[in-house]
């Protein structure tokens, strides 16, 4: 297994899930991976979350240790050679508040990061529920991920589409020469609640393009909340998989 390149915990997570063309994704698939479908669909999910207590290398780094990221998804499989499934996510773009953060993450990894101004707020307790909502901006535009849930956060159901969009373990990411990096991300199972409203405002297309835009305008398949966990991050490792 890679070394460990960043601890924290991951709390108060919305993800907003949409039906999505596979053809607009066929183009973004890593090299060695496929799409990974969900009954027959290609979903993408728009996350928000929070980072709390974060260590890159297992340092503190002041004023990097708190703070918030929203980020466009998709999911993939790729099968080793060993005959194990790995299940994954692809990222579109990711948002966080630290210019810093974003650096680092397109230097180590490749990942779509971008600095913006953010924010958020969060009543959610595992009991009772609650609201959690991030706010950014945009080249001046404004934008809202929200979401309410009431009651207490339940256990995944096993091949349910909470458990599809939230067990995800891996994380690949195309790196500039075209070949394919893997990293891997641990975390217990999540508790979770079906959101009872959940929002997202603002003109999609000017972050994500017309095309992803387009899907995000549309009313979510499904809406999940959690509390989240902690989680550790590995160092990526280059595949060696043939260009086709």
């Amino acid at each position: 297994m890679a070394s460990t390149f960043l601890t924290a915990r991951w709390e108060d997570l919305v993800l907003l899930n949409y039906v999505c063309p596979p053809r607009i994704l066929e183009s973004l698939v890593p090299r060695g991976t496929t799409l990974d479908l969900w009954e027959g669909d290609a979903l993408v999910s728009l996350v928000g979350f929070l980072f709390r207590n974060t260590r890159i290398v297992g340092l503190r780094i002041p004023f990097h240790q708190t703070f918030e990221e929203v980020n466009l998804r998709f999911y993939v499989r790729r099968l080793t050679s060993s005959g194990e499934t790995r299940r994954a996510v692809v990222f579109v773009r990711e948002l966080v508040p630290r210019r810093a953060i974003a650096a680092v993450a397109r230097w180590i990894y490749n990942e779509p990061y971008s600095a913006v101004s953010m924010g958020h707020r969060s009543s959610l307790t595992d009991t009772g529920g609650g609201a959690v909502a991030y706010s950014w901006s945009y080249r001046g535009q404004q934008f809202v991920l929200d979401a309410d849930v009431r009651g207490p956060s339940q256990r995944l159901r096993p091949a349910s589409e909470e458990e599809f969009i939230t067990e995800h373990y891996w994380g690949y990411t195309r790196q500039r020469n075209g070949d394919t990096l893997e990293y891997q991300v641990e975390h217990p199972p999540w508790m979770v609640w079906k959101a009872t409203a959940a929002n997202f405002v603002g003109a999609g297309a000017s972050l994500y393009g017309s095309v992803f835009g387009g899907v995000l305008a549309k009313e979510p398949r499904s809406a999940f909340v959690s509390t989240g966990s902690a989680v550790v991050v590995h160092r990526g490792v280059r595949l060696d998989v043939p260009a086709a």
